[in-house]
């Protein structure tokens, strides 16, 4: 084969890619918007740890994590459920009061990978427009009911600013009430970049006191989600 030859095959080919990709783009939009926003499940962070409570219910324990945030003067993030966040607008504002981030945690609770694209839009952005009605601010940070997420749900978050976000620990405080065993969950392997889940649940307030004690005791802070993942985000 001539040099001639190959080059123009060589040139055939590189044309008939980059079609491939204009129509793969044109036809399947969500192939490049589910791949640009992979969930996050922990930071870069090397000294700053997040505990990220999630709130549909619980409303009863919230004055007292929050007593103890302030006592040791940390901010973290609450994810609101939609449906919490209309019945409960007082402490939702006292929540965001005290300093502390507000994330979207949609609104009925549904299991997101079972539902459709425009469920997973209503769930998130009904939510969003709710909290910014009463706050004033635009979420960012969308963590999914139950951890449960598909290709709708990350394409949904993208197209509304979201990133979706996991964790690295879940103390499971909603199921198991043990004051013990919830710290252990919370800080037994925690390092820099840690997500840990959990809820406002009487054992996880009576065990908040030591989780912070611990993490602190590491060399760790206690920051909002967003400024743990910060890079993160930058390179997802």
């Amino acid at each position: 084969m001539t040099n001639k030859a190959f080059g123009s095959l060589i040139s055939n080919f590189v044309i008939c890619a980059v079609v491939i990709i204009v129509f793969a783009v044109s036809f399947f939009p969500n192939l490049t918007t589910v791949s640009s926003n992979a969930p996050i499940s922990k930071g870069d962070s090397k000294t700053k740890v997040s505990l990220m409570i999630n709130v549909y219910w619980g409303t009863e324990y919230i004055d007292e994590m929050l007593k103890i945030f302030d006592e040791y003067d940390v901010n973290t993030t609450f994810f609101v459920g939609g449906m919490w966040a209309c019945e409960n607008e007082p402490m939702l504002k006292k929540i965001f009061l005290h300093g502390h981030e507000i994330g979207n945690h949609g609104y009925y609770h549904k299991d997101h990978k079972q539902i459709d694209y425009a469920r997973n839009k209503q769930e998130i952005e009904v939510t969003h427009k709710i909290v910014k009605e009463i706050l004033g601010i635009d979420m960012t940070l969308f963590a999914p009911p139950s951890g449960s997420y598909g290709d709708n749900t990350l394409a949904v978050a993208t197209e509304l600013g979201y990133q979706t976000i996991m964790w690295t620990f879940d103390t499971i405080d909603w199921r198991d009430q043990d004051e013990s065993l919830i710290i252990k969950r919370a800080t037994k392997k925690i390092s820099g970049g840690a997500l840990v889940l959990m809820h406002p649940t009487k054992a996880t307030v009576e065990a908040l006191d030591d989780i912070l004690d611990l993490i602190i005791s590491k060399g760790l802070i206690v920051a909002p989600v967003s400024e743990v993942i910060a890079s993160s985000q930058v390179n997802s």
